[in-house]
């Protein structure tokens, strides 16, 4: 293989992230939000609260989180059409992903019937456009529900704890992780890991691209992306002082 091959933007090391920084409260009308930067992915994420639940959930006295994810026309090298309802392949897989996660920390049947909704609008693409959305979208939540909290509608936060994403994949033959539009252009194999902040798994998404994988490699796939989701569990944590 040759050495040009193994060279990674920033010069990165196979395990080593790009700078990651979660900015919160830049919005001003927002309930929570953040600013999520992975390299030269960014990511505006908003949390929006709202008195009500969906008409399935009426009755239950127990809150719901959900979220929608869109792609800003210049945010690539060439312009993205917007979507519209009806059209909405890729992005509504992406938002499911973004509300599961954060329902999996969010303790709902102490929300009260409230709905949060988590808006994630990516400003500029560079790869990992969904592991950046469900990892700020956590400081927006939590800056929501800390806004309830100050309000006295809650006595403490309905957290269960934290939870973030990262991609890794198989590119050249190497395992990488958090990987950018180039690397993940052409993996082999690309997936992206959900977890909590004790490490536990929110939600897989791995493919075969031009290769299969055996257990082993899937091994050394997860081992790299909890490497990475503890790093951006510290940087979530410095960001809004939360501790479990």
């Amino acid at each position: 293989m040759a050495d040009a091959a193994l060279v990674r933007s920033l010069g990165r090391a196979a395990g080593e992230m790009r700078p990651v920084t979660l900015t919160p409260g830049v919005m001003k009308n927002a309930d929570g939000s953040c600013l999520a930067e992975f390299g030269d992915t960014r990511v505006l994420c908003s949390a929006t609260i709202e008195q009500g639940v969906p008409a399935w959930r009426k009755g239950t006295h127990a809150g719901w989180v959900t979220a929608e994810y869109a792609m800003l026309p210049a945010a690539t090298s060439r312009r993205t059409p917007r979507e519209y309802r009806g059209r909405k392949g890729r992005s509504m897989e992406i938002e499911r992903l973004i509300g599961r996660s954060l329902r999996a920390v969010t303790r709902l049947d102490r929300l009260g019937e409230v709905t949060i909704t988590l808006d994630c609008d990516v400003i500029q693409a560079d790869g990992g456009t969904r592991t950046a959305s469900v990892t700020g979208a956590w400081v927006a939540l939590h800056g929501a529900l800390w806004t309830l909290v100050e309000r006295g509608q809650l006595p403490r936060l309905p957290l269960t704890g934290q939870v973030a994403a990262v991609s890794a994949g198989f590119v050249d033959g190497r395992a990488l992780l958090d990987l950018d539009y180039p690397e993940d252009s052409r993996a082999e194999v690309d997936l992206n890991l959900v977890c909590t902040g004790d490490g536990r798994i929110v939600e897989v998404q791995g493919t075969g691209e031009r290769s299969t994988l055996d257990r082993s490699q899937l091994d050394e796939l997860l081992d790299l992306g909890q490497a990475g989701i503890a790093h951006l569990v510290e940087l979530q944590s410095a960001a809004t002082g939360y501790r479990r």
